[in-house]
C-alpha cells in the first residue's frame, strides 16, 4: 500500500511533530517495563535516550526515502558511545528496540494501515543492523584478544615481562590460579582453537594459546570449577593434562615444562619446554608427552644453563650433602654397567649393601639408577657436578697465586 504524496507530505508533517513526544514516551515506557534501564547510571540511561530519539529519527527519514535503509539504519546506533555498546547487551537492545516500535505503534496506529506496516518493517531493519553491530564489535574483539594473547605468550617465552603483563592477562580473561606449566609441541594442519579451549575447560584448566609458525605453545593453569561445569575434572597433575591434550598438536615431540608457583613465573617452564622441543629427537623412544627434565642429560650437552643447574642442583649436591658413600657407591655402580657385583668387589662391600645404598639414592633424590635412562641422567649430574667442583676449587687457587704474586 502505498501513501498518496499529499497524503505522505502530511504524514511526515505530523511524525515531525510528535517525534519529541515519542521519545519521551519511549523513555517513560523503558523505565517502566524494563528493570535493567533503571539500575543504569544517569550518563548511560541519557545515552540511550540518544539512541531512541536517533531512532525516530531515522525512521521518519526512511519513511521519506525507504531506499535509505542501508545506512540509516546502521546510523542510529553511532549516536551511542562505545562504553555503551560494551555494557548493553544484544539482548537488551532488540528489548529496546522492542519498547520504542510498540510505543510508536500504539501512536501512530489510528493514523494510517500503511503508516503502521512501515515502522514494522523499519524494526525488522533496525533489528538487524544492531545484531551487524555487536557481530563487527565481537569480531573486532576477538581478533584484538588473538594479538594480545599472541603478545601475552611471546612475552612468557622470551623472559621479557613487565609490569603490564598482569593488566594484559587479566585483559584476557584468566581464570587459571596457582601452578602453571608450559606445554610446547607442533601446530596441527588444521587447528582448531575452540576444540582444544573446550578440552582444557573439562579438564579443569585455563590455557593462553600461542602460535608460532609450526610451533604451538600453551600455558596451562589450573582454574576455579565453573558452576556450569560439573563434569570437569580438578587438580589433575599436569603430565596427565599434558596427555589428554596431546590429540590437539600436530605430530611430532611434546614437552612438557615443569610446574612453577604462579603465571608470573611462567617464563621458567617455558624455558625448560623450549630448550627440551628443541632436543627431544635426541632421545629415540621419547614418549608423547615427555616432561622436560627428562630430557635434562640432553638439554645439558647442547648447553642449556639451567639443564646444568638443575642436575647439579636437583642430583649431585644433595648426595654429596647426604653422604660421600652414596656419592662413591653411584660413581662405581654406574661405571661398572650397573653390575651388583662388579660395584661390590670395587668398593669391598656385600652387593646387599649396594642395594641399600642405591636404594637411599632414589630416596634422596628421586631417580632410581637401576633403570637405563635414570641412569643416563644420574651419570651426567656426576659429570657435571664434578666438573662445577673442580673449577671452584681451582678458582680460589689461582686468586691466591695472582695476591702472591
Amino acid at each position: 500500500m502505498t501513501a498518496h504524496p499529499t497524503d505522505k507530505a502530511e504524514t511526515l508533517a505530523w511524525l515531525r511533530r510528535i517525534s519529541g513526544d515519542l521519545a519521551t514516551a519511549t523513555i517513560q515506557r523503558l523505565e517502566q517495563s524494563l528493570p535493567w534501564y533503571s539500575e543504569m547510571p544517569p550518563a548511560r540511561r541519557s545515552a540511550v535516550g540518544l539512541v531512541a530519539q536517533a531512532g525516530i529519527t531515522s525512521f521518519i527519514q526512511w519513511y521519506d526515502d525507504p531506499q535509505s535503509t542501508p545506512w540509516i539504519a546502521a546510523d542510529i546506533f553511532a549516536a551511542a558511545p562505545r562504553e555503551l555498546l560494551r555494557s548493553v547487551s544484544l539482548q537488551q537492545t532488540l528489548q529496546l528496540i522492542r519498547v520504542s516500535v510498540t510505543v510508536t505503534e500504539e501512536r501512530i496506529a489510528s493514523k494510517s494501515e500503511s503508516l503502521r506496516e512501515a515502522i514494522l518493517l523499519y524494526s525488522r531493519e533496525v533489528a538487524f543492523a544492531a545484531a551487524d553491530v555487536y557481530a563487527r564489535a565481537a569480531e573486532a574483539r576477538g581478533l584484538w584478544d588473538a594479538r594480545l594473547e599472541a603478545l601475552v605468550v611471546d612475552s612468557i617465552l622470551t623472559g621479557e615481562t613487565d609490569e603490564e603483563l598482569p593488566s594484559r592477562i587479566a585483559a584476557l580473561g584468566w581464570h587459571g590460579h596457582g601452578e602453571v606449566a608450559v606445554l610446547v609441541g607442533t601446530t596441527p594442519p588444521q587447528f582448531d582453537v575452540d576444540q582444544l579451549r573446550r578440552t582444557a575447560r573439562k579438564l579443569g584448566v585455563d590455557v593462553l594459546i600461542g602460535v608460532q609458525g609450526s610451533r604451538l605453545v600453551l600455558v596451562i593453569g589450573r582454574s576455579e570449577p565453573s558452576p556450569r561445569a560439573e563434569d570437569a575434572e580438578q587438580d589433575l597433575p599436569f603430565p596427565e593434562i599434558a596427555r589428554r591434550l596431546e590429540p590437539g598438536f600436530g605430530p611430532g615431540y611434546l614437552v612438557l615444562g615443569p610446574a612453577v608457583p604462579a603465571l608470573v613465573d611462567a617464563s621458567m617452564s617455558a624455558r625448560a619446554a623450549l630448550a627440551g622441543f628443541a632436543v627431544a629427537r635426541a632421545w629415540r623412544h621419547a614418549p608423547r608427552p615427555v616432561e622436560a627434565d627428562d630430557l635434562l642429560p640432553e638439554r645439558a650437552l647442547a648447553g642449556d644453563p639451567l639443564a646444568k643447574q638443575t642436575l647439579i642442583e636437583r642430583i649431585y649436591r644433595p648426595l654429596h650433602a647426604h653422604s660421600t658413600d652414596l656419592v662413591t657407591t653411584l660413581w662405581s655402580y654406574l661405571d661398572n654397567g650397573r653390575s651388583l657385583e662388579a660395584t661390590a668387589r670395587e668398593l669391598f662391600v656385600h652387593p646387599n649393601t649396594v642395594r641399600y645404598r642405591l636404594k637411599r639414592v632414589s630416596e634422596v633424590i628421586g631417580w632410581d639408577a637401576t633403570g637405563p635412562r635414570e641412569a643416563l641422567i644420574l651419570q651426567t649430574a656426576l659429570i657435571l657436578g664434578s666438573i662445577g667442583t673442580q673449577s671452584v676449587r681451582r678458582r680460589p687457587a689461582a686468586l691466591h697465586r695472582r695476591v702472591s704474586a
